[in-house]
């Protein structure tokens, strides 16, 4: 198949025909979908459904580098200086957590002999509870978040909170700039231990991070947008500017979850600022993959050419997808809740936490929630979402993800030059094959025995194929620079 232009490629619009009593397999659609290049039109036969796939050319979208996203009444007017920022947990926002913990109501009991299977179980309430209330140090935690610098910048109308650590290294060891970007329901507390490892001296390389671990716009401690429309690719934007502040026109990326879908926007549009992409998380909603889950779900759900194993994948994918929807049609009547009850955002993000580790947790009455995690890092997690009142304004993200206007410019369907590093976690749902992307750079992969949170579940090995990966961006470089 003939490379796409850099710039430029192929976009596949799938609309229904008319039916017809027949089937094709995968494999056909597979074959299909990668010769459909050289052609205009395409018909395939789906579960008895005929559809036509119609090619289009598409371009990079033209983005506002200086879109507004704050109060209008404050265009104009906003403190662009990077101001030192600090985490306070104050009494009164403890002493009020406190109470609507201690002052729940009585929860439903799970049925007999369930685990997580129906959501988190509720009879694991109370152990998580009582640690909250009476075991968590707030402010002992208080100064752990503190423990790396701090700051805050306005960026296009939001405040932006990113923490910002620079190595002290000898002049032989080189300093490179790594923007590292968490997703949902995570945080920057995520790479906590991670941070530590990037920025201290690693045998075997002649260079060193300087790391830069900014909250998504409407997460933790960054502003969220007053009007529609910020999704991952306006605060691509955002991140580029916010690079550029802190005095870098090249740099790496590295992110999961939504920082994964950022940091792939990022590497798409700006493609000479971003040197290298390393990611835990490879995936994309464009033609090919949108078509997979299409079919994948149909014959799964009609139980036809697949064999077990792939039913269970699309079947939960099904399953554990569920959020997704409500998250992307109605963020803000699910936040109200989430907001008002410290047990109800428990529950909502444990649970989330427990089937990102491994599915099987499903079926353990504890949602293996131990396995990988202490609950003090899991409710340091969930004090960054409740001491900001975060919730709804992070889970607009998927509205905005997937609203019709962010969906219609394909930046998934668009190519990309620059290097990319796919690390790869054994336990991840969400995952997609490289080959459903637009990354002609695919320097290499790693697998690890990991899940969703792979840098807060295994911050080491993590650390080590960050550095792995940087090393080959840079050969990559250099050797196309010597040509």
């Amino acid at each position: 198949m003939p490379s796409c232009p850099v710039q430029t490629s192929l976009q596949f619009r799938l609309f229904k025909l008319r039916t017809k009593l027949c089937s094709c397999s995968l494999d056909f659609i597979y074959f299909a979908m990668a010769n459909s290049f050289n052609i205009g039109i395409l018909v395939l036969v789906i579960g008895g459904t005929t559809w036509v796939i119609e090619a289009q050319v598409l371009t990079l979208p033209q983005l506002d580098p200086d879109e507004w996203w704050g109060p209008a009444e404050l265009q104009g007017d906003t403190n662009t200086t990077i101001r030192p920022f600090r985490i306070q947990f104050t009494q009164k926002m403890i002493k009020d957590l406190k109470s609507r913990l201690r002052n729940r109501r009585d929860l439903t009991p799970p049925l007999e002999g369930i685990g997580f299977e129906y959501g988190f179980n509720t009879q694991q309430v109370d152990p998580w509870v009582k640690y909250w209330t009476e075991e968590y140090d707030f402010k002992e935690r208080e100064k752990f978040f503190n423990q790396f610098p701090h700051y805050k910048t306005n960026i296009q109308g939001l405040d932006i909170h990113f923490i910002r650590v620079k190595p002290k290294v000898p002049a032989s060891v080189k300093t490179v700039p790594l923007l590292i970007l968490h997703g949902w329901p995570g945080s920057v507390r995520e790479f906590y231990e991670v941070i530590p490892l990037l920025t201290s001296p690693a045998d075997g390389y002649d260079f060193i991070f300087e790391v830069i671990v900014p909250s998504l716009p409407g997460f933790g401690f960054s502003d969220g947008a007053a009007r529609p429309g910020l999704g991952p690719i306006q605060m691509a934007v955002i991140f580029k500017n916010l690079m550029a502040r802190l005095g870098y026109d090249k740099f790496y990326v590295q992110g999961g979850d939504w920082g994964s879908v950022i940091c792939k926007a990022m590497a798409t549009i700006f493609q000479k600022e971003v040197l290298g992409f390393h990611t835990n998380l490879m995936s994309a909603v464009n033609s090919c993959s949108e078509i997979k889950v299409l079919v994948g779900a149909i014959t799964a759900s009609q139980q036809l050419t697949l064999n077990q194993t792939q039913r269970n994948v699309f079947t939960d994918y099904i399953e554990e997808t569920g959020y997704f929807h409500l998250q992307a049609t109605k963020p803000d009547t699910l936040g109200v809740s989430l907001s008002d009850s410290p047990v109800g955002l428990l529950t909502y993000i444990l649970e989330k936490f427990s089937a990102g580790i491994r599915l099987d947790n499903r079926f353990r009455p504890d949602g293996g929630l131990y396995d990988r995690f202490s609950e003090e890092q899991l409710i340091d997690n969930l004090m960054v979402y409740w001491s900001t009142s975060c919730i709804t304004t992070s889970m607009r993200i998927y509205a905005e993800a997937f609203s019709t206007a962010h969906r219609a410019l394909r930046i998934d369907d668009l190519p990309t030059p620059v290097p990319i590093w796919n690390l790869v976690a054994k336990n991840e749902l969400l995952n997609q094959p490289p080959n459903l992307m637009k990354f002609p750079n695919l320097l290499g992969g790693t697998v690890l025995d990991g899940g969703h949170f792979l840098a807060f579940e295994l911050p080491q090995p993590f650390s080590a194929d960050v550095f792995k990966a940087v090393k080959a961006f840079r050969a990559f470089h250099e050797a196309r620079t010597e040509l």
